[in-house]
């Protein structure tokens, strides 16, 4: 009899156990969410810095000042002198993305002040009286902006990207031409805002949903800027010619963007 009882107890705790369960029943744990993708797109302004060095620095020589007098063929005038600058930059961007899928596309605007220069010291051999011994030559860029499209490639929060588009900056220009005796007797100096074009390719990482760093190439061409040398009046010289300067170089800097 007792053990009778003791199995309708158990039985009876079962029963109840199995109908609280099914009142109840357990609950799995939610699968955890998928990670967002990042997305470029969207506005975004930056600084930069970097160094810029010349491409084709050579200075070609047109004309002849009279005869014997600092001439190319005299030797007491180079006709084409090797000028690169280089030199440290930095400023700021500011542009706008578009993404689709992977691809994205875009358009940015930078301006960058820059410290890009070279002067060149050539001492010829005095030929006979009348020639200018000294031959000084400088180049300088003030600035350098553009405005570029941008085509480029995501893995997520890297971006791969080829760039091109206007470019534009300062240039000054001068050429100094000394007589044995050191004084100067022929000068030209020209500075000017020249418009070329800006090709290059770069990489960008998102640290985090705002905040991206960024390194960058470019090749600039300012185009081929003509300087007019000519006689300073009361030093017994008279006449002129011209340099042909040529206005490219290269690029490398680092940047860092902030997206809103």
């Amino acid at each position: 009899m007792r053990y009778k009882t003791v199995s309708l107890t158990l039985a009876v705790i079962v029963a109840a156990s199995s109908l609280a369960i099914a009142a109840d029943p357990f609950e799995a744990a939610p699968a955890p969410e998928a990670p967002d993708t990042f997305s470029w797109s969207g506005f975004y302004v930056g600084v930069n810095a970097g160094y810029g060095f010349g491409a084709d620095g050579n200075i070609s020589s047109e004309g002849q000042l009279g005869p014997n007098i600092a001439n190319i063929a005299t030797g007491a005038r180079p006709g084409s002198v090797d000028l690169d600058r280089n030199g440290i930059l930095g400023g700021g961007q500011i542009g706008y993305n578009w993404q689709a899928g992977s691809f994205v596309y875009g358009l940015e605007a930078d301006i960058s002040f820059t410290d890009l220069d070279d002067d060149r010291n050539i001492v010829t051999p005095q030929i006979n009286t009348g020639l200018a011994q000294g031959n000084v030559f400088r180049s300088e860029l003030d600035y350098l902006g553009t405005v570029r499209g941008r085509l480029g490639y995501a893995l997520d929060r890297t971006l791969f990207y080829g760039t091109a588009g206007l470019a534009y900056g300062r240039s000054t220009m001068s050429v100094d031409m000394f007589a044995p005796n050191g004084v100067r007797q022929f000068t030209g100096e020209k500075t000017g805002t020249n418009v070329g074009y800006a090709v290059g390719a770069g990489v960008e990482y998102a640290v985090t949903s705002k905040i991206s760093l960024k390194s960058e190439y470019l090749y600039y061409d300012l185009g081929e800027e003509k300087l007019n040398v000519q006689a300073i009046p009361g030093t017994g010289v008279a006449g002129g010619y011209d340099s042909k300067f040529n206005n490219d170089g290269h690029l490398f800097r680092v940047g860092l963007n902030y997206a809103f």
